[in-house]
This record gives C-alpha cells, sequence and structure tokens, in this order.
C-alpha cells in the first residue's frame, strides 16, 4: 500500500460555490418577479399632502393594485398624468360615468344622482366659489369625478 492521496476531488470544498450559484439564482428570480408585479399588477405609491386626511396621511405608502380594475364610487384612486402634475395623487371617486352630481356650496352638500352623499370622512369645510362655477356635472363617458 502506498501513502498517495487519491486524484478524486473532495466534493466539500466546491459546496460554497455551488450554495453562492443557488443563492444568485434564487435571488435573481426573486428580483425579476418583483419587477414584474409593480410594472404589470401594482405600484407603490406615496400620499403628499394632507387633501385625503383622516383617511390617508401626508407621506402614508400604499400599494395600488392597476390590472383589470374599474373604478367605483367611493372608491380612493392613484391618478398619474404627466401632462397635468409630476406626482401621483390619490383622491376619492365622487361619481362614475353617467352619473349626476349636485354640489350645494351654501350647505356644503354633494347629491349624486340626486341622493346626498355621506360624507363623514371629510375634514375640512367646503369653500365657497365663484357664481359661475359648475354646481351641476354629468360624468362623461369614460370619466369619473
Amino acid at each position: 500500500m502506498t501513502n498517495e492521496k487519491s486524484n478524486v476531488p473532495d466534493p466539500s470544498q466546491d459546496n460554497w460555490k455551488r450554495d453562492c450559484y443557488d443563492w444568485l439564482q434564487m435571488l435573481t428570480f426573486v428580483l425579476v418577479a418583483v419587477v414584474m408585479v409593480f410594472t404589470f399588477f401594482g405600484m407603490v405609491n406615496s400620499v403628499v399632502g394632507s387633501s385625503m386626511y383622516p383617511t390617508l396621511h401626508d407621506k402614508d405608502i400604499m400599494l395600488a393594485y392597476r390590472l383589470g380594475y374599474t373604478p367605483a364610487q367611493g372608491d380612493v384612486v392613484v391618478i398619474r398624468k404627466e401632462s397635468f402634475m409630476e406626482e401621483a395623487i390619490v383622491k376619492r371617486v365622487i361619481a362614475t360615468e353617467g352619473q349626476t352630481v349636485d354640489i350645494d356650496f351654501a350647505s356644503g352638500s354633494v347629491y349624486v344622482d340626486g341622493e346626498l352623499l355621506e360624507e363623514d370622512y371629510i375634514n375640512e369645510a367646503m369653500y365657497e366659489l365663484p357664481p359661475d362655477y359648475a354646481t351641476h356635472v354629468e360624468v362623461p363617458k369614460g370619466s369619473i369625478f
């Protein structure tokens, strides 16, 4: 018998390489999956300002679903139109297409299709606007109010 070492490599020496490759592969998959989810299904937004207080606060972070969604009355929506503003705005849907909105600035009341809107989430009084401001609006097709 000789005391020579065999030429077969010790498998424990390459385990760290295999583990690093497995971790890298898993992290790459997770990163691609997260990017796909936020590109096609949802988006993360930060609330800017206090116009939605007390429902949402300034700098709150929210996750919004965007695929196949149709806004309904009372929903909180995130709207982004770069020709209007750089940052997204967060607002509540008062009415959808085909509905009519009547605003009574004197009493601070809003009516949708003739029914008084129960808005106990409002935090501040309605401002009086000039007399030529529209107080009766019919929401056009493809729009929300």
